[in-house]
């Protein structure tokens, strides 16, 4: 026997989003254009940044470039010197214009100091200035120096037979005052801080500086 089922309908919903208004369309090209605006200037400030890096980078070597030729020119020039130069430094010799420097690391009298430089070509250090007395202080040591009265007791004179004119002797120096014995010989010395000269018997034993003049 045939039955009849009653069906139902097939009902389908269909859900639509609504269209984009106006106010979204603003509101999405607002942030993109925002976006790339702030992209825009940190690109430009890192551009910026990058261009000071670049020239204080090229400002720093060009200083440094300068600092070095002016080097090289005091010390290598004229060229005849370079050689001389070159050596000099790879036997310890210090340079300050507008000599050279040798300090010793034995100690001698006087008279063996003096050969000793003489044998390098050079004698002891002669000071003739404010800047040279500093620098040859500045080795705190007790130093010979190209200074002597040996040949007219009271008449002070230089290795090269200059008389003395500036002088830097610590307060009541030369006193001579060495158990009545000759001070004949000048040292550098340190005294409570201050840097001087002595006199001094010139047989002690002292360490001493050699002085080459290369250039004039």
């Amino acid at each position: 026997m045939a039955r009849f089922v009653q069906k139902k309908p097939l009902e389908l919903t269909v859900e639509t989003e609504n269209p984009p208004s106006k106010d979204d369309h603003r509101t999405s090209a607002a942030a993109g254009w925002k976006l790339c605006t702030m992209f825009a200037i940190g690109f430009g400030l890192l551009c910026v940044l990058q261009a000071a890096l670049n020239i204080s980078l090229r400002l720093f070597l060009y200083d440094q470039t300068l600092q070095n030729e002016a080097v090289c020119k005091t010390v290598r020039e004229p060229d005849e010197l370079r050689n001389v130069s070159d050596q000099l430094f790879e036997e310890g010799w210090i340079y300050f214009r507008p000599s050279f420097y040798y300090v010793s690391s034995s100690q001698k009298s006087w008279q063996e100091s003096r050969e000793d430089c003489q044998r390098r070509a050079a004698d002891l250090i002669i000071i003739d200035s404010q800047e040279e007395q500093n620098f040859s202080s500045r080795i705190q040591r007790y130093t010979w120096i190209g200074l002597t009265d040996r040949a007219k007791e009271g008449m002070w004179t230089w290795v090269d037979g200059t008389p003395l004119s500036n002088s830097y002797w610590h307060p009541g120096e030369p006193n001579n005052s060495d158990e009545g014995k000759e001070e004949n010989c000048a040292e550098i010395t340190t005294r409570r801080g201050r840097n001087g000269w002595n006199d001094l018997r010139c047989e002690k034993l002292h360490f001493w500086i050699c002085e080459k003049k290369v250039a004039p």
